[in-house]
């Protein structure tokens, strides 16, 4: 799958994230894959989404159509418009929603950080939005990343210097992660 993290601190904040891709036991690293970056830049927001392979230009294609506009804002801004992207994944890109019977609402099947210069963000497949204050990990390198980014959050002062011990932990640990890794530093707007 993936190892993305997010981090903030001192004023502000970083998106860094492994680069394979995997299907199954098929390993496509990045010295095979000229497109293996994970973030994605739509304005002045950086986006990394894990999952299936097909979500990368599904979203990227989505969001920059001309008459589309995605608001990362806010959690709320973002609640709305990825119930805008879910909409439109149904209709124009043939998402199959279907997950466990018993799930409240449609899957999108699609998890995301996000990191701009209003905070760090979470997106999950039931368009759940979670802001965070200190750091975060998806994928299914980020229970090692959340432990190495724990041990030396306060250790460390560089908010990006936290995000490389995270995807480095994903990454040694992981069989789905591998370097090298990629990452977007941002100003946070004073609060």
């Amino acid at each position: 799958m993936s190892t993305v993290v997010v981090v903030r601190k001192n004023g502000v904040a970083c998106i860094a994230a492994d680069s394979l891709t995997s299907y199954g036991d098929l390993k496509l690293s990045a010295a095979f894959d000229p497109h293996s970056e994970k973030i994605q830049t739509f304005d002045d927001t950086h986006l990394a989404i894990v999952g299936s392979a097909a979500h990368t230009l599904v979203i990227e294609s989505l969001l920059q159509q001309e008459d589309f506009f995605p608001d990362f804002s806010s959690r709320a801004e973002i609640f709305k418009t990825f119930s805008n992207v879910h909409r439109e994944l149904k209709e124009n890109y043939f998402l199959n929603t279907k997950d466990e019977e018993d799930d409240p609402y449609e899957s999108s099947h699609i998890d995301a950080l996000a990191a701009n210069k209003h905070g760090i963000f979470g997106i999950y497949a039931m368009r759940e939005v979670y802001e965070y204050s200190r750091f975060w990990a998806t994928g299914s390198g980020s229970p090692y990343a959340l432990g190495a980014m724990h041990a030396v959050y306060d250790r460390y002062d560089s908010a990006e210097t936290i995000a490389q011990a995270g995807v480095m932990a994903g990454a040694e640990f992981d069989n789905a992660s591998s370097m090298p890794m990629t990452q977007r530093v941002i100003d946070l707007d004073a609060d």
